[in-house]
């Protein structure tokens, strides 16, 4: 259905085979707002420290977050055998979870290359080559590989510019032979008829690591890549839904894609969990804060050690108030000049639960965490770290006059001030906001079971009071047809209108009786959702003003919520709303539109929109996901974390999963 190309396998693995003649097929030009128009479709990969991006014309960039936001190299990587030459647009492509493949040929031989980023922490991606005569009789060639190092440090807003890094050494080996810094290396290629060579190189930061993978003689497979790609098949989920199909696919592609973008932190500790697109690649800061705690969620069924590592990792963004800055820049150092929001602190709390839920590791929780070096602090435990953070959300965000959470200056949506058509000021100083509100009531309870099992009775005591006045309060904010949104000094933001925000939260914290519910369920389908192929729209009805505000915009993150509220109560409209998500459904709505077909931003423009299925952009202010469309991991994180909960996986709740789904990683099973 997708005019790029169609889904295959490779390795044993889901893959994309991209068959666009770029060059000539008009489809493929996009604009990204605030560069110029282009023909490159691109995808990310990696594995726990480097970021392969590979593109439609056989070319990479290698993307680095170890100690900042850094380029290490932009459109190379060609390998050249006689006349051949990996990087023409007529070349067959194939995009992988974790790896990239181009084939061409000519009438004497047939060149496979492949660019994996290896299983584990490694600063490098590995180059498999397969050359093989078409001739009855012999051949002489020579092979070269050739990469170009361009270290680029993205700045805030205004993009990557030229660095100079001296502590960067960007060098390319052969296995098994000769090492250089200059990216560029030449093989003689001696063929017997119908005969082949396998050739293995490493390109990146190599440094000093050479174990086990310095093993074979030039033109020997060494195993390593074999290894590593066991590794991947043995390490990705499984899953298979009769309601939805394409989950089979979608699940594992998901997982090594959010995966494959986390980084081991050299400043922090753990690994970060960036959100990605336009965000980090294109505008230079890491953030919210929430969004890799969010990232990590799913992980917690998946690969549990690195959503330990995510959580302990954003953690250490913070100080001893525990407070969370909204961000960090490009350097790694807190960045709070923009928004101030009130609900991070949540997100931690939500993310340590649901991991004690799913591990038990109750060890983990006392062990320390430092804070972010410019405090000066003395590390804490995790526990002690995630109180403090407890702490600041109920004396320092504190509540309102109608007793609701604060909304300091943003919650969730970064533009809800702005929408509320309340005064700025006036807003922030003392606005309130429901849905915090409504999150809170679901998160402290659990919150509350983490510090019983810490010994902290008092905090858990506390947490779980609030929880329930809060779930009572938003109960509360029933209109007749769904849930206020947030209130300010004389004014009431979404009595007239539907945000959608706030209605699977009030569901999911029980502030909903079941009747009520259902009913609101079946208004957002009628709403919101009405016919709109990939999911619920942030606001309704349609005012006309189409941005990251809401109205118009189809957000990963809250249509996952709505689809596990939907799980709960209305399980049918859950998995026609999941099908909405999924991939598979852009490619059908949007077949010329690239983003969406492997990945994508954190929000889609609904088809009333001027640019449906593309994303959002503020060009006014010099910001725009449609910059970066792609490579955000809400498109990756939230489609996992909404098919667990249609399967009934949430934290301290057993639920019947399912007869006809399943779902397989290596620490759970359910269905299969």
């Amino acid at each position: 259905m997708s005019a790029f190309g169609a889904w295959t396998t490779a390795y044993g693995l889901p893959a994309f085979a991209y068959t666009m003649d770029q060059e000539s097929d008009p489809r493929a030009e996009w604009d990204p707002v605030l560069d110029p128009l282009t023909r490159r479709h691109f995808v990310h990969v990696g594995n726990r420290r480097i970021t392969l991006v590979t593109d439609n014309y056989g070319l990479s960039d290698l993307f680095d977050e170890h100690t900042g936001l850094l380029w290490l190299t932009r459109g190379t990587g060609v390998t050249r055998v006689g006349a051949l030459s990996t990087d023409i647009s007529t070349s067959e492509r194939v995009f992988g979870p974790t790896f990239a493949i181009v084939r061409v040929a000519d009438d004497r031989v047939a060149l496979d290359r492949t660019v994996l980023c290896p299983e584990g922490e490694h600063p490098w991606v590995l180059i498999r080559l397969r050359v093989r005569n078409l001739l009855d009789e012999p051949v002489r060639l020579e092979l070269t590989e050739e990469w170009t190092a361009g270290a680029a440090r993205v700045e805030l807003i205004s993009g990557a510019k030229p660095s100079e890094d001296p502590g960067l050494e960007l060098e390319l080996e052969l296995v098994g032979g000769p090492r250089t810094g200059s990216g560029r290396l030449t093989v003689p290629l001696e063929l017997e008829a119908g005969g082949e060579w396998l050739l293995e190189l490493r390109y990146g930061l190599l440094g000093d690591e050479t174990d086990g993978w310095m093993n074979g003689r030039v033109g020997e497979v060494t195993g390593s890549f074999a290894s590593s790609l066991a590794a991947l098949r043995e390490r990705l989920p499984r899953a298979v839904a009769a309601r939805a199909p394409e989950a089979e696919r979608e699940v594992p592609w998901h997982a090594a894609l959010l995966t494959g973008a986390a980084c081991a932190d050299g400043v922090l500790g753990g690994h970060t969990l960036d959100q990605g697109s336009c965000y980090s690649f294109r505008h230079g800061f890491n953030g919210a804060a929430r969004d890799p705690l969010q990232h990590a969620l799913p992980l917690v069924y998946i690969e549990p050690d690195l959503a330990l590592s995510v959580l302990r990792n954003t953690c250490a963004w913070g100080g001893p108030d525990g407070d969370l800055p909204y961000a960090l820049g490009p350097d790694k150092q807190p960045w709070t000049d923009l928004f101030r929001p009130s609900d991070q602190n949540l997100w931690a709390l939500w993310l340590a639960a649901e991991y004690l839920s799913a591990t038990g590791d109750l060890a983990a929780f006392g062990e320390p965490v430092p804070y972010h070096p410019v405090h000066g602090a003395t590390p804490v435990s995790l526990g002690a770290n995630l109180r403090r953070q407890f702490r600041f959300l109920t004396d320092v965000v504190g509540r309102g006059e109608h007793g609701h959470l604060r909304i300091l200056n943003a919650d969730w949506n970064d533009m809800a001030i702005t929408e509320s058509g309340v005064d700025r000021e006036v807003m922030i100083s003392h606005g309130e906001s429901v849905l915090n509100s409504a999150m809170a009531a679901w998160v402290l309870p659990r919150y509350a079971v983490l510090a019983e099992r810490l010994g902290d009775d008092a905090t858990a005591a506390e947490a779980r009071e609030l929880g329930e006045e809060l779930r009572d309060l938003v109960a509360g904010e029933w209109n007749g047809r769904w849930y206020r949104r947030a209130y300010g000094p004389g004014a009431v933001v979404g009595e007239s209108d539907l945000w959608l925000e706030v209605q699977p939260w009030a569901i999911l914290c029980g502030a909903a009786p079941p009747e009520r519910a259902v009913e609101l369920l079946h208004t957002i389908e009628r709403t919101s959702a009405a016919d709109s192929p990939l999911g619920a729209r942030l606001r309704w009805p349609d005012r006309g003003a189409y941005g990251p505000g809401g109205v118009g915009t189809i957000w990963y993150a809250i249509n996952m919520t709505l689809i596990w509220a939907a799980a709960q109560h209305v399980p049918e409209l859950g998995w026609q709303w999941w099908r909405r998500m999924s991939l598979a459904a852009h490619a059908a709505a949007y077949p010329d539109v690239w983003e969406g077909t492997l990945s994508g931003p954190d929000a889609y423009l609904a088809p009333e929109t001027e640019r449906p299925g593309r994303t959002w952009d503020l060009a006014e202010l010099g910001v725009a996901m449609q910059a970066y469309p792609v490579a955000n991991l809400h498109s990756h994180s939230q489609p996992l974390l909404a098919y667990l909960r249609l399967l009934g996986v949430e934290p301290f709740r057993a639920v019947a999963a399912p007869e006809d789904a399943g779902f397989a990683s290596r620490v759970l099973k359910v269905g299969l």
